[in-house]
């Protein structure tokens, strides 16, 4: 730029600036001379030329603005000057100036209308400057007149306005303060009145307050005061929370609830009341037993408080075991309800709960996580607390030997233990196992005992059992007994008696939880003590008549024979002697016969003796203990099968057992029958105690389980002709057991159910090879009385003192016919007097009719059997005298078809057979005897068979008969 400054004043050109005050906006350029207009046209006109001579220019000229080129160029001259090289060296130069000043005129004429154009906005802005200069000049003129128009009473005015703002500020800033140092007397107040949430919200208020004025320094110790506080609030806070856990009370809890709310600490308050809840289970539980211990002990100076509960739980006494026991369930019970109830506040809670404002996203995130949280914890903790309560519970069953227990106080344990675990069930659906356990362990260890007692006694009621009828009502059943009033009040075998008593008297309970039923109100273990007492049962007859009035209607029924129906008459004959009533019978005759006895009255009446009903009574007792307490089902089955066992062997003992079975031929105890007995025989009795099988040594652990065999007492005779030989005491001895049986049978079901599926199989097979065995010891029992009743050797001797090779037809049948049927009037008549005193039902009439119609027609046949010498008129009067003697018998029973007709009917006829038929006859008909069969050859066939075939068909019996050898 400086040289371009330097070229312009050698050519004679002035600056822009130093002539811009006198240069109008044409005179931007100054018109070159006509000289210097020469010059620069006659330098090369050619552009490429021109620019190769300003390249050629050293550049040092373009160096820099103080670059003295004179200096220079006289530098550089040689120390010899040449003339010629300097005009040559100044020409160059010359060219060199000439080619740049035309450049730049080039250049000033180019820029030439940008030029003129900055000019003129450069004359513009100076005049907007003098405008300018005028605004300030008018501004500072009325600043000074504004100055003169205001004083200084003014200013003073603003700043006083001013003062009293900030005043009026700190006056209510003290007012605030003051407000805040009076909190604490409020917050007491609130604290006294349990509003929890409100003193913690005006705690926390307070604070925020005090954050806001925490530049005064009076507020730095009241915020370190409310801190304080509303740490104490929180310790008052814990205390409440914990008094929820024995007496729930919603207002209560939902204060509490909201106050750990607004502290946000929701998660902390769950955790804290399951310590408590835990706490509240072992401080209940503690101080009840606790009680109970001292109020026993009296002045004892053992100091209890400081024992451990588990061993403060031996101390307590037989006689305050069931009070305590239940106020310990109902203390647990008003924990566990507390529970309940707040689950069931914080589920209601959660559905009311209104969902928070869309954008206040993080609270409704804290608050989700907050309440899946407590919902977790609350499930969990169901089964800790119930786990819990068990284990205490358990502590308390086994700190005491309940062997020694009355049946009725042990029963009433396991109903408060039974409603426990249902409460168990309830609370947490748990099946209570540490209970069952517990409970198992000591029932068994008390049932072993109680069982072992009872077989004791059951035995000494058996030897002193006259078997005496035992006068009930006709319409007893054994739900009238109140050991079995259970099942009739449980609709399922799995409710607790207990349950029974409340579902019986409120139906529409039944569908409700315990929970439900208690919520508001009660105790689910308040009713187990008295319940008992009120059980009355009416099942015994006076004087064989269940009122007067009965007996009245029974004398006026006998008044008129039409008000008799056939159908009763017959079930009066059939089930008191079996006999069937003559048609000739005048109405008189039926009149005085039903009024020398009480049959009809009794005819529907049990047979059962008192040994019987104590049998029914304990196998109720059994039952309950075993619907409470299902593990051990199976040993209380077990037992109870022991007990109808013991019964059966005793009957069957008693008057059944007779080594003349096995020569009757009759088959009287089936195979089924025989191996029962047996099986009881090893199993049950204790033989060794009886000085049978004194060899055999029984190990002392068997021993135990076994009961020695029962001795009749020697108060029944079973030898007098006159009462039949005790046919009456057989009568109620067998039916006694047959009743037994059926009440058993009544009771399949319900023990079905409660039998494990394991062992399911025993009881069926008790049933199916036991109880059904009952009825067939009518048959051993009363053949021993039909073989007695009748003289059956008298009738052999008089048969054998008949002639029957006789050459013409008899009309008349033999005497020993009359007698037999004499001996059976006689018998019948027996059986009258017997029916008197013991009803006889018709089954029991009909095998004892059976077995003496057998034994006779046995006899008839061994009779012929023994006749030497027969003639074909001897064999009709055989058949005269059956025929005589089965017209006159069938007057006499009712029993059709009459037994071993047929088996004398057919022997009297194979008299009549030819050799081939005698073959025949021998192989089919194996029930003769080989004396009988033999006596058919030589007599029958003896005559007309030469020796050869006699001892062929004597030979074909002996091969039959060997077989039975």
């Amino acid at each position: 730029m400086q040289k371009i400054k330097s070229l312009m004043a050698r050519q004679g050109l002035k600056s822009p600036q130093e002539n811009m005050a006198d240069l109008s906006p044409v005179e931007n350029l100054r018109i070159p001379s006509k000289e210097e207009l020469r010059e620069l046209r006659e330098q090369p006109i050619d552009p490429q030329a021109e620019q190769e001579i300003i390249d050629s220019i050293e550049e040092v000229y373009f160096s820099n603005d103080s670059f003295d080129m004179v200096q220079h160029e006289l530098e550089k001259l040689p120390p010899e000057l040449n003339l010629q090289e300097l005009e040559e060296y100044r020409d160059k130069l010359k060219r060199q100036q000439a080619a740049v000043s035309k450049k730049v005129a080039d250049l000033i004429l180019e820029k030439q209308p940008a030029y003129v154009k900055e000019l003129e906005r450069v004359t513009a802005l100076q005049a907007n400057l003098k405008l300018a200069a005028v605004i300030c000049t008018n501004a500072r003129r009325q600043l000074s007149v504004s100055k003169e128009g205001f004083t200084e009473a003014s200013l003073g005015l603003l700043a006083n306005q001013k003062r009293r703002q900030l005043l009026t500020g700190l006056l209510k800033s003290l007012r605030t303060i003051k407000t805040l140092q009076r909190t604490d007397v409020r917050l007491s107040e609130m604290l006294e009145e349990e509003d929890y949430p409100g003193a913690i919200q005006l705690c926390l208020e307070c604070q925020k307050a005090a954050s806001t004025f925490k530049h005064y320094s009076c507020i730095s110790e009241l915020n370190s005061k409310l801190q304080d506080t509303l740490e104490q609030i929180e310790e008052q806070l814990d205390v409440a929370l914990s008094k929820t856990c024995k007496h729930f009370d919603v207002s209560h809890y939902t204060k509490v609830q909201l106050a750990y709310t607004l502290l946000g600490k929701t998660q902390t308050a769950m955790d804290q009341l399951h310590m408590h809840f835990t706490q509240a289970i072992h401080n209940t539980v503690f101080q009840v037993v606790l009680g109970y211990v001292e109020l026993c002990a009296g002045n004892a100076d053992t100091k209890f408080q400081k024992m451990q509960y588990k061993d403060l739980c031996t101390h307590i006494t037989l006689d305050s075991y069931i009070p305590c026991l239940t106020d310990l369930c109902k203390a647990l019970w008003e924990v566990m309800l507390s529970y309940y109830r707040t689950m069931q506040w914080h589920e209601e809670h959660d559905k009311q709960e209104n969902t928070p404002a869309p954008d206040d996203a993080a609270a409704e995130s804290d608050e989700l996580v907050d309440r899946s949280y407590v919902k977790k914890k609350l499930e969990h903790g169901l089964t800790r607390i119930w786990q819990d309560v068990q284990l205490k519970v358990k502590a308390y069953i086994l700190g005491t030997d309940m062997s020694n227990f009355q049946y009725d106080d042990f029963i009433v344990v396991l109903d408060v233990i039974s409603r426990l675990m249902q409460v168990g069930e309830e609370f947490c659906g748990s099946k209570s196992e540490v209970l069952q356990e517990s409970i198992k362990r000591q029932s068994i260890n008390y049932f072993k005992n109680y069982h072992r007692a009872r077989l004791e006694e059951l035995r000494m009621f058996l030897e002193n059992e006259t078997w005496e009828l035992c006068p009930v009502k006709s319409n007893f059943n054994i739900s009238q007994l109140h050991e079995f009033h259970f099942m009739g009040q449980c609709r399922s075998p799995s409710v607790s008696p207990s349950r029974q008593a409340v579902s019986s008297a409120s139906p529409e309970q039944d569908q409700l939880s315990l929970f439900q039923q208690y919520l508001q109100e009660g105790n689910p273990f308040e009713m187990h003590i008295d319940h008992k007492e009120e059980e009355t049962e009416d099942v015994l007859a006076s004087n064989g008549y269940e009122s007067d009035e009965l007996e009245k209607s029974v004398y006026q029924d006998y008044d008129s024979d039409s008000d008799v129906p056939e159908e009763l008459k017959q079930d009066y004959v059939d089930e008191q002697t079996g006999d069937a009533p003559l048609k000739s019978v005048s109405r008189e005759t039926i009149r005085s016969k039903k009024k020398s006895d009480y049959n009809l009255n009794k005819s529907n009446a049990p047979i059962l003796t008192n040994t019987t009903l104590n049998v029914i009574r304990l196998v109720g007792k059994y039952m309950q203990m075993m619907n409470i307490l299902k593990p051990i089902a199976f040993d209380v089955i077990h037992c109870v099968s022991q007990l109808f066992d013991y019964y059966l062997y005793a009957v069957y003992t008693f008057f059944g057992r007779n080594d003349m079975y096995e020569s009757s031929g009759l088959g009287l105890i089936s195979s089924r029958l025989r191996t029962t007995l047996n099986r009881i025989q090893e199993s049950l009795i204790d033989m060794e105690a009886a000085g049978e099988n004194a060899g055999v040594h029984i190990p002392a652990e068997d021993r135990k389980e076994k009961v020695p065999s029962p001795h009749l007492s020697q108060m029944v005779v079973l030898t007098n002709s006159g009462t039949l030989y005790g046919l009456a005491q057989r009568v109620v001895a067998t039916e006694s057991l047959v009743f037994l049986a059926e009440q058993f049978e009544s009771l399949q079901s319900h023990l079905d159910t409660m039998m494990p599926a394991a062992k399911k199989p025993f009881l069926q097979q008790f049933y199916s090879q036991t109880v059904s065995t009952a009825s067939e010891l009518r048959k051993p029992i009363y053949w021993i009385v039909a073989a007695k009743a009748i003289d059956y050797e008298q009738m052999l001797a008089m048969m054998a003192g008949v002639k029957w090779d006789i050459r013409e037809i008899m009309s008349q049948h033999n005497v020993y016919v009359d007698v037999l049927l004499k001996e059976f009037e006689q018998f019948n008549k027996r059986l009258g007097d017997v029916s008197r005193h013991v009803r006889i039902p018709l089954p029991v009439s009909n095998v004892l009719w059976e077995h003496c119609i057998r034994l006779a027609n046995r006899t008839l046949v061994e009779g012929y059997a023994n006749v030497k010498k027969c003639s074909n008129e001897g064999r009709a009067l055989m058949q005269l005298d059956f025929q005589q003697f089965l017209m006159k018998l069938e007057k006499l029973t009712d029993l059709r078809p009459i037994p071993d007709k047929e088996f004398v009917e057919t022997y009297i006829k194979a008299y009549y057979l030819t050799e081939n038929d005698m073959e025949q006859f021998i192989k089919n008909h194996r029930e003769y005897s080989m004396k009988q069969l033999a006596n058919l050859v030589n007599v029958c066939l003896g005559s007309h068979i030469n020796k050869k075939a006699r001892q062929k068909l004597l030979a074909a019996i002996d091969d039959i008969d060997r077989p039975k050898r």
